[in-house]
């Protein structure tokens, strides 16, 4: 019973990760018709890509939620953060101008940033021992759901052209609706709780004595545990998604663009490539990442990833190409540095500051992809898509060799077990 309990909790906090990449996709899958209905250039173009949950947006709200759901707890961001989210959702939806729409994707992309942290790290320490990578496995299986639904809405949607995009966010609206509604009513992680409760019991001991406790935020930096885990996780995260975060918002612009396909071809195509995704994510990570080795796992999705690209940079452009591009990386993401960082980022940190060690790495990925999201279309243009596509296979080069060297192996054991060896507490 108590685990169809914390089964029904880990999936009402996974759908936080069905609205982040949700939104990203939304937007993306309509990318060509905001570009004509506002009359967008590249540098408008960049911008809303930037500034939204796929760039600084998120960054800001990683950044922030991390460290409230440390101090205040992980069930204090779901009683407020999705009203923010269809607040901006709302705005898109509705939007008439370039203003306005920036503004939906900025608070948008705030929103989904600070939930993040709280989920994966919500679901961890929920998450039975010999289970963990499963129930984390069902945070990445909704992440990879929302782009697959908001795709092949825009396909079914397309003979609507803009008034279909709308559509879109106004789902993202309903099921942003419900999914907070069903947040109300999950417990507090119970590892925090333990945790705070022997924080206060030490801030008590160390004020009779005249002491302070050490700053948290400070300790995430100093502590040699901590900095090891940064460079791995900032190591296959942000090198990697600065990769997919170019092609969770342009991959259907540059299959259009580049491709020269049709707005529908593009969003069908994508939007199998997250079908393949998701039967990844449930048939590898959920089925196989709490019992064969993490370090393999990783580096077969981190290799596919590298001959995914090869494949679509060096070749022709044709529906060939295309086809291979979307079943290597389609399958490989399922197992990749997206599954390993949300399960490695909840396990090697204390408690202490677990979350907001995500947040901080979460921010320096988004702010990376806000960056290079402000000259995608640039540099697509100017160097031509075979230099541009040779960049992000360096970028995946770098996160393979990294996660290789240094994946952790911490099969079966508990997050306490995990943090005494690695703290010596």
């Amino acid at each position: 019973m108590a685990g169809k309990k914390g089964m029904k909790s880990t999936i009402t906090v996974a759908m936080s990760n069905y609205l982040e990449a949700g939104s990203i996709v939304a937007g993306a899958g309509g990318l060509t018709l905001w570009m004509e209905y506002l009359n967008l250039d590249d540098f408008k173009l960049g911008l809303l890509g930037a500034l939204s949950a796929n760039g600084f947006g998120a960054a800001i709200g990683a950044l922030a939620g991390g460290i409230l759901v440390d101090k205040y707890g992980r069930k204090l961001i779901y009683k407020y953060d999705l009203l923010l989210y269809m607040l901006g959702v709302l705005l898109i939806t509705f939007s008439f101008n370039f203003p306005m729409l920036l503004i939906g994707y900025v608070i948008t992309g705030i929103a989904v940033g600070a939930a993040i942290p709280a989920a994966w790290t919500y679901i961890a320490e929920e998450a039975p021992d010999n289970e963990r990578a499963a129930r984390v496995g069902f945070g990445q299986l909704a992440w990879s759901i929302g782009p697959a639904v908001s795709l092949l809405l825009s396909v079914a949607l397309a003979p609507l052209g803009l008034l279909g995009s709308r559509i879109i966010f106004a789902q993202l609206f309903v099921i942003a609706l419900v999914t907070w509604i069903l947040q109300q009513q999950i417990n507090e992680s119970t590892i925090w709780e333990e945790e705070k409760k022997k924080e206060e019991k030490l801030k008590a001991k160390l004020k009779a004595t005249g002491q302070v406790a050490e700053n948290p935020i400070k300790e995430l930096f100093t502590v040699k545990a901590n900095r090891q885990a940064i460079i791995l996780l900032l190591g296959i995260y942000v090198f990697w998604n600065l990769v997919a975060g170019v092609m969770g918002y342009f991959m259907p612009y540059i299959y259009e663009t580049v491709g020269g396909l049709s707005s529908a071809q593009a969003n069908l195509l994508q939007a199998f490539l997250w079908i393949l995704t998701v039967a990844s994510t449930y048939f590898v990570f959920i089925k196989l990442g709490d019992k064969v080795s993490r370090k393999i796992l990783y580096t077969v999705g981190a290799v596919m990833g590298i001959v995914a690209w090869a494949v679509l940079s060096l070749g022709s452009m044709g529906l060939t190409e295309l086809f291979l591009f979307v079943i290597l990386w389609g399958i490989a993401a399922g197992f990749g540095a997206q599954a390993f960082y949300g399960l490695w980022a909840s396990e090697l940190f204390h408690t202490k500051y677990r979350a907001k060690a995500q947040g901080f790495l979460f921010c320096i990925a988004r702010v990376a992809v806000g960056l290079i999201s402000l000259i995608v279309p640039t540099m697509i243009t100017v160097l031509g898509f075979k230099i541009s596509g040779l960049i992000m296979i360096g970028f995946l080069i770098i996160a393979a060799i990294i996660g290789f060297v240094m994946a952790p192996e911490t099969r079966g054991k508990s997050l306490k077990q995990i943090e005494q060896e690695r703290y010596s507490a």
